[in-house]
């Protein structure tokens, strides 16, 4: 989001200038230094409940979904998106449609093509009288403090930041809030979802940038959404409401009260209009063109495949929160991991940050000892975006292999796959998914790592549909073929990467510096914050 000016502290106790005269540097430094022991969160404003608005039947989506729904009694509808365009087109032409409300909760945020083009079709739609709630994590919203406060003064759209940072600018006092508040900052919103009319969601792995819809030319994330319509959306819809309600949800007119302002509305409504034209002139607007999946799934039900077997899982909001009495635990682990220990024939598994823990090296290589396929898929460390994350996964990577898991990293390269506006770009995977016996599966935002199952708060959709399971595994299938990734084993010399053409006998493609990032992760033991 574009940003200027960001305001000051909410802060109990102390509200320290930043213009003090500099004949008094001494003094500020150390008054500044003893403001860490005072940079703690406000509250959050009273507020009152506010709920998702419940379908109707007036909306352009309310009449072609209702009668899909009828048709359909128990039953939820999905389609897997892993292709960008049609991931973002499914978005903007969802919220084009929109006549009632549009609920976006995402981790990520940024201000470039992508992030630009979806503020301003949201804009749009509040223009329209479209209700438009957006809770961002707060982790990357500071940065974008004003662009959301200028989205927070219009009157049909409000946006709130989960678990908000209480200095709102500066380096020195961020830096500083950290130091004092680590136990606080560290827990994030990894929640991502797009929902419309309370008739159709999108949920997954995707935020909301030019990376996660294939537009970067510096790096595209292979990625997957679920396109969802019937009662597992008012179940998205719940799990929204429980966070939008949260404490640590705080508006922005209580965090940035100066910087919400007609004037500033009207400068993001000017600097937007310039991206939405520089968009519309890109090569990626004649790649959205080729995409007619979104438009036929809204105009009708198309593409979708139907189940009674759903469930939508989230992380109780206050899993952020270091003083709630269960932040340590994951209804998301919770909910997938006996159907893991369930595996009766395979278990394929994606995801971007695997760094399973000694419980879940124990489960991965009991299943593959008792003759079940295990198959992974992860990143390098050419093709992971932390390096430290892969430093904490390698201490569990040669015993996964001499234990029987199928193991496979993703190469950095984009093998064939359809790139960004100049061309080719690096690869890395972002899909999080896991699949049993192809036959069930889940899908969304939980890597498996410490973070995902102690730290953030994590949602995930499961299904149990077989053609469903299919798409998955063929998508594993094709992201570890030999162009794309390397098979990891173990012989003589220790482990080796093979794509068939040539072996490698330490992580390739991996320069120095990021070796020693990963060594270093590795050295210090950082799982728990990985």
């Amino acid at each position: 989001m574009p940003s200027s000016q960001r305001s000051g502290p909410i802060c109990h106790t102390c509200n320290v200038s930043p213009d003090r005269p500099g004949v008094y540097r001494f003094l500020w430094i150390a008054l500044l230094l003893a403001s860490a022991g005072c940079a703690q969160l406000a509250p959050r404003p009273e507020l009152p409940e506010d709920r998702a608005l419940p379908p109707g039947e007036t909306t352009e989506l309310d009449r072609a979904m209702a009668s899909l729904e009828a048709a359909h009694p128990g039953q939820s509808g999905f389609r897997l998106i892993s292709d960008g365009p049609e991931a973002f087109a499914i978005r903007v032409q969802s919220a084009e449609a929109a006549g009632r409300s549009i609920d976006v909760q995402t981790y990520i945020w940024h201000s470039d093509l992508a992030g630009g083009y979806l503020a301003w079709t949201l804009l749009a739609a509040a223009d329209r009288g479209v209700r438009v709630r957006l809770l961002v994590d707060d982790l990357d919203a500071r940065s974008h403090n004003d662009g959301f406060a200028a989205l927070h003064a219009h009157p049909a759209i409000e946006v709130r930041l989960f678990n908000p940072h209480a200095y709102r600018k500066g380096t020195i006092p961020l830096t500083l809030e950290w130091v004092n508040s680590f136990g606080r900052l560290t827990r994030r919103m990894h929640n991502k979802s797009w929902i419309v009319d309370n008739r159709i969601a999108v949920v997954g792995g995707r935020n909301l940038g030019n990376e996660y819809f294939d537009v970067s030319v510096d790096g595209n994330f292979i990625d997957l959404d679920f396109a969802m319509v019937g009662p597992v959306v008012r179940a998205a819809s719940v799990a929204f409401d429980e966070y939008w309600n949260s404490p640590l949800a705080y508006p922005m007119s209580a965090l940035s009260p100066e910087n919400v302002s007609d004037a500033a509305l009207a400068d993001l409504r000017a600097r937007l209009a310039k991206w939405v034209s520089n968009a519309r002139a890109s090569s990626y607007a004649a790649l959205l063109a080729e995409h007619e999946g979104a438009r036929r799934l809204l105009a009708g039900g198309e593409l979708l495949t139907w189940s009674a077997e759903f469930a939508f899982i989230a992380d109780h909001p206050l899993k952020a929160s270091p003083t709630y009495e269960g932040r340590d635990e994951s209804a998301v682990l919770d909910a997938m991991l006996p159907s893991m220990q369930a595996t009766g024939d395979r278990l394929t598994l994606l995801s971007p940050y695997f760094v399973p823990g000694r419980d879940g090296q124990a489960l991965l290589i009991g299943l593959a000892s008792e003759g079940r396929e295990v198959r992974v898929l992860t990143n390098s460390l050419a093709a992971n975006d932390v390096a430290a994350v892969h430093g904490g996964y390698t201490r569990y990577r040669k015993k996964l292999v001499k234990g029987g898991v199928q193991l496979w990293e993703l190469k950095p390269e984009p093998g064939g796959k359809a790139t960004g506006l100049a061309g080719s770009s690096v690869a890395s995977l972002h899909t999080k998914a896991l699949v049993v016996d192809g036959a069930s599966l889940f899908v969304g935002s939980y890597n498996l790592d410490p973070r995902s199952t102690a730290l953030n708060c994590e949602q995930v959709v499961f299904v149990s549909h077989p053609a469903l399971a299919a798409e998955v595994e063929a998508l594993f299938a094709i992201e570890t073929g030999s162009e794309r990734a390397w098979r990891v084993t173990h012989g003589a010399g220790g482990l080796r990467w093979d794509d068939g053409i040539e072996t490698h006998h330490s992580d390739p493609g991996a320069t120095a510096g990021r070796r020693f990032q990963a060594w270093l992760a590795k050295v210090l033991r950082l799982d728990a914050q990985l």
